[in-house]
């Protein structure tokens, strides 16, 4: 299997960085999340570097919802990113991780009225996914006195070559204004007092692993620019969205890097502009693309058994990694304390949660394992923690950071009290005094 650049074999053990990740899980316990920050660091640079090679103003904003620990946001906030934010959550996340509000973009399909009222209280951008949501954003505006930025969120209606629940560009998805009606979109939006528009936004989908839908997403982007360009639309930035994907599996996915993605898209961008006549900031949402690879959640084997299959149960599960269960997705798996023994066996990890969907991996060829053998499964910095619950009264697992030699928790394991905390008794089951 070929191992990403910060994951290597060391004295017969899975290393991450500078760290022994077997070391790791006997510090911290499992299951365990570690990321490894300069990993992260090195995505972003190398987006940045591929873009600044053809434009200069370019801002990438990392899409808060593939990872929302806030120590993830703040090493890329030293490093002049902004963020894509999906709720008031995650905005109130990005400015305590020291994000700057002009570096924001408030996106999403259904915003609430403290939602909008939020992201014109602190001046953050929004992305407008309707007309309806536009007179609401314009009231808000106008009973606070202050001007509301907005770009729109074009629905381009392409076809992309991923999983149907992350396709987000489709004709028929939630997402975005049909980017016939764009126009008129704007046109409204200049009549309006308290608006401002000062972009355009899409988002084509997530995991994609060819170039050429992201051309095409830019080529009706700088189309739709110059159109309302010449309606009075002074566009301050144009942002494509993310989506680029990884190779999950190591052997077999071809995965873009993000200068083929520059190769591209920007000579689409850079012709596109200069036809309109225009030299807007590039804003562009890498997620997965940037965390995913730094992360591995290391779980302990609880017990082997042999049935129609031979499982190996572990103590993570859906609860803390859904996307094997949700999205039939792959992610690699290796005995991190068996790292260079020979895969002789073939195993179906499964976790603890009472449900039959309950497998990260089917019939894996492994070494052969034994209760508190440890598993790293690779890949798990994108919608791992992220999207874990706390189903089966279970709570959610600690997060390390590793930079260099060090290592240190930025989030510490839930206790039994933290999933009662909000719980609260109704009057009438209280016992009287």
């Amino acid at each position: 299997m070929k191992l990403p650049p910060h994951l290597s074999t060391r004295d017969g053990h899975l290393w991450i960085g500078d760290h022994d990740t077997v070391a790791l899980a006997a510090r911290w316990g499992t299951p365990l999340y570690v990321t490894d920050e300069d990993r992260v660091c090195a995505c972003y640079d190398a987006y940045r570097k591929a873009l600044s090679c053809y434009y200069q103003d370019i801002k990438i904003l990392f899409a808060a919802k593939a990872n929302g620990n806030a120590a993830v946001l703040r090493a890329l906030a030293g490093l002049g990113a902004g963020a894509d934010v999906f709720s008031s959550g995650e905005l109130h996340l990005a400015l305590r991780a020291g994000m700057t509000p002009d570096t924001l973009l408030f996106n999403g399909s259904s915003k609430s009225p403290a939602d909008l009222a939020l992201a014109v209280a602190r001046g953050v951008t929004v992305s407008v996914d309707s007309l309806d949501e536009l007179h609401q954003l314009q009231a808000i505006a106008a009973q606070s006195g202050a001007i509301a930025r907005i770009a729109f969120r074009v629905n381009p209606a392409l076809e992309v070559p991923t999983h149907p629940k992350i396709a987000t560009g489709l004709a028929t998805s939630k997402f975005g204004i049909p980017h016939a009606q764009v126009p008129d979109a704007y046109r409204l939006a200049l009549s309006c007092d308290y608006i401002r528009p000062v972009g355009i936004h899409c988002h084509i989908g997530s995991q994609i692993l060819a170039t050429d839908p992201f051309a095409r997403a830019a080529e009706v982007m700088v189309l739709i620019a110059a159109e309302i360009t010449d309606i009075g639309v002074d566009l301050a930035f144009i942002d494509l969205g993310g989506g680029l994907g990884i190779p999950y599996n190591h052997d077999s996915d071809p995965a873009p890097t993000p200068a083929d993605y520059a190769a591209a898209v920007m000579p689409v961008f850079l012709e596109g502009i200069h036809t309109a006549g225009i030299a807007p900031q590039l804003w562009i949402e890498p997620g997965r693309s940037l965390v995913a690879d730094s992360t591995v959640l290391l779980t302990r084997v609880n017990s082997v058994k042999q049935a129609h299959r031979t499982f190996a149960n572990v103590d993570a599960g859906f609860n803390l990694l859904i996307r094997p269960a949700m999205y039939d997705a792959y992610h690699e798996i290796i005995a991190a304390n068996k790292a260079n023994e020979p895969n002789s066996a073939c195993y179906t990890v499964t976790g603890p949660i009472c449900e039959s969907g309950d497998i990260l991996a089917k019939d894996r060829p492994l070494p052969f394992l034994a209760a508190g053998d440890v598993l790293a499964v690779l890949d798990a910095g994108a919608y791992g923690f992220a999207m874990a619950s706390q189903y089966n009264c279970r709570p959610r697992c600690p997060e390390v950071l590793i930079k260099g030699g060090h290592s240190a928790l930025m989030r510490r394991g839930e206790v039994f009290d933290d999933i009662t905390a909000t719980m609260v008794d109704p009057p009438w089951h209280l016992r009287p005094s």
